[in-house]
């Protein structure tokens, strides 16, 4: 019995359908792409959910069909894959479980051409129909349903679609029905399809089938075929030897699985034997993916155990940090009902994670190593994700922190392409640690006071400004034999590097003689600072504030909190410079009033430097205009 219901989109994919309609992509074949692959996925799908109800498995072959017809201006794509129930299409069709649509229409920018690389990012790509046709049916039954319980979707992408339950006889998949608008008529052509297949479906794993193309006779007459042939090669791309495969195949079969528009960066294929024996193809995008910092996003690996399909989000497979890798692992030893329990207990998958973690890692330094230019591409895109690798792995934690790219005091620009190694290579004479410092932003770390006495010796210091930052530099306490030191953190001890290093009745000397300061000072900050210390890192700033080494850097305490995250109120060390004008000024003064305000202001001063909101911020403002006035 028919139930049919007309219904509309959610809002975001009104707006969707809005720019499809409206010829968002530059390339209007792409649409015949998504189509096959959603198809090639379902069949995918089809062939898992066999293994545990062999009967549905009835000896057909699985393939996916595309036909035409000129006279009703339609082209049809079928498969005879899962296939979806009612309820599944108006929750994959209707709306987008996806949580990206949002995401996807914030981040147009009006240009045509970027916002179409923006749609496979989203999961989108069968919207795309609405591109070449103004109405879309797809009738579709799934695997294990009677013929009576298909389902009958139409919509002319204006908003609303109607759905109802239908007779489908030729067994369970899909159908789409594209009516072509008009001018497309270029589509309704033999070779032009083929051409379209060929170039974007080629890879495919499953016959792409179309009606044999019409032959003529002596006379000059079409003979029509009934027959259908294979218009692709129809077999798995990555058992395939990779002298077979081009490039162009390579990066179309990555399109496939990513549903991603832009051409990957590099790609790893290989065959392993021994212990287990697999293939893997992983490729490395060119572009991050919307999703890439959300906790319950899907990952990139394809499973396949003996080319079945087992699953498309094998997050066992790669470490967390290397989330962004994409590709498929076929295994030869893994059971055919491999499960998630499996997964998460089995030493095979242990050695495939290990394996493939190798073959990234190798694959990354490669590109570092002898594509500079590309590498710091896909550092912009990556890099904090990759910095993760430090914290999560320690079995390779040395190989990432060579991966690795920084900011430095050594570049005048924000761009991180500064190596640990290059770091080392760079170290002065006689010097033996790595300094680096962490704040929010780039011009925050560039201008730290913090920064003036290795400014001025011409000491190289790294400028960290990821959030993970605070996180590696916490698990990552040596490279290459030299330990890395926060310039924010503890007594400074340049070493060998302090030339002008006053001697120790110096130190004493001057100590003795800024008591008086520095008991004022203590005394009009109670209850704000654990002490209060003559300088040697300050050449130019007034005071800075330090904790102590083993204590939390205030990023990673400010970072704690934003987390939501309790913490107890750390009490830092002022440092003041003895030689700058406030101190001075500071020192001088006899009125306890004005003494209490600057020394405030000071501190204060200090606190915005490294990022702090102030408790009192309208405060500082009345008190910094008292001075000025």
């Amino acid at each position: 019995m028919s139930n049919k219901q007309t219904m509309s989109f959610q809002t975001e994919i009104k707006q969707l359908l809005n720019l499809m309609i409206h010829s968002l992509y530059s390339d209007k074949e792409i649409f015949l792409r998504e189509l096959i692959s959603n198809a090639s996925d379902a069949i995918d799908k089809f062939r898992f959910v066999q293994i545990s109800h062999p009967e549905l498995n009835k000896g057909e072959e699985l393939a996916v069909k595309v036909s035409f017809d000129k006279d009703a201006k339609t082209i049809t794509v079928s498969d005879n894959g899962v296939g979806m129930t009612y309820d599944e299409v108006i929750e994959n069709i209707g709306t987008i479980a996806k949580s990206g649509t949002k995401s996807f229409l914030e981040n147009l920018s009006g240009d045509a051409k970027k916002d179409a690389n923006l749609i496979g990012q989203f999961g989108v790509g069968f919207y795309s129909a609405f591109i070449v046709a103004d109405k879309v049916e797809l009738i579709t039954l799934k695997a294990g349903e009677t013929t009576s319980q298909a389902v009958k979707w139409i919509s002319d992408g204006s908003g609303e679609f109607s759905i109802e339950t239908t007779t489908k006889l030729d067994g369970n998949g899909t159908t789409i029905v594209l009516h072509l608008k008009d001018g497309n008529d270029d589509l309704l052509a033999d070779w032009g399809l083929r051409n379209i297949i060929r170039k974007y479906s080629d890879h495919i794993n499953y016959p792409i089938k179309m009606q044999k193309a019409p032959e003529t006779d002596k006379d000059g007459n079409e003979i029509i075929s009934v027959d259908l042939e294979t218009v692709n090669k129809a077999n798995a791309l990555w058992t395939r030897g990779k002298n077979d495969i081009s490039e162009e195949e390579y990066k179309e079969f990555y399109k496939h699985i990513s549903h991603d528009y832009h051409d990957p960066i590099k790609w790893v294929h290989a065959r392993v034997e021994g212990a287990q024996e697999y293939t893997q193809l992983l490729y490395i995008p060119s572009k991050a993916p919307f999703d890439l910092y959300d906790a319950n996003r899907r990952y990139g690996i394809k499973l396949y155990v003996k080319r079945v399909f087992i699953m498309d989000d094998a997050e066992k497979l790669l470490p967390n940090y290397l989330r962004f890798v994409r590709g498929v692992i076929d295994s030869q030893d893994l059971p055919l009902n491999v499960s998630r329990e499996i997964l998460q207990s089995s030493r095979d998958i242990d050695a495939i994670r290990s394996g493939s973690t190798k073959k990234i890692l190798s694959l990354l330094e490669d590109i570092a190593k002898n594509e500079a230019d590309k590498y710091l591409e896909l550092w912009t895109e990556f890099g904090p994700v990759i910095k993760e690798g430090v914290i999560e792995d320690h079995a390779n934690k040395d190989r990432v922190a060579k991966l690795c790219r920084f900011a430095s005091t050594n570049n005048s620009s924000d761009v991180k392409n500064v190596s640990l190694d290059d770091y080392v290579a760079r170290m002065k004479d006689g010097q033996d640690k790595i300094y680096y410092i962490t704040a929010d932003n780039f011009n925050g770390a560039k201008n730290s006071p913090h920064l003036e006495i290795f400014k001025q010796k011409g000491i190289e210091v790294l400028l960290l400004t990821d959030r993970v930052d605070e996180w590696v530099v916490s698990h990552l306490f040596e490279f290459e034999g030299k330990s890395l030191v926060s310039v924010a953190k503890g007594k400074l001890d340049l070493g060998k590097l302090d030339d002008e290093k006053p001697s120790e009745d110096e130190i004493k000397q001057q100590d003795e003689q800024a008591k008086p300061i520095l008991e004022k000072i203590k005394t009009a900050l109670a209850g704000k600072i654990k002490d209060v210390v003559v300088t040697t890192r300050l050449v130019d700033s007034p005071a800075c504030l330090v904790v102590d080494n083993n204590a939390m850097s205030m990023q990673m305490e400010r970072l704690m909190r934003q987390a939501g995250q309790e913490m107890p109120a750390n009490q830092p060390t002022l440092e003041i410079n003895l030689k700058h004008k406030l101190i001075n000024k500071l020192e001088s003064s006899i009125d306890q009033e004005q003494i209490d305000a600057l020394s405030l202001v000071i501190f204060e001063q200090a606190q915005l430097t490294e990022g702090i909101q102030l408790d009192d911020p309208v405060g500082f403002v009345k008190r910094m205009n008292g001075f000025i006035a």
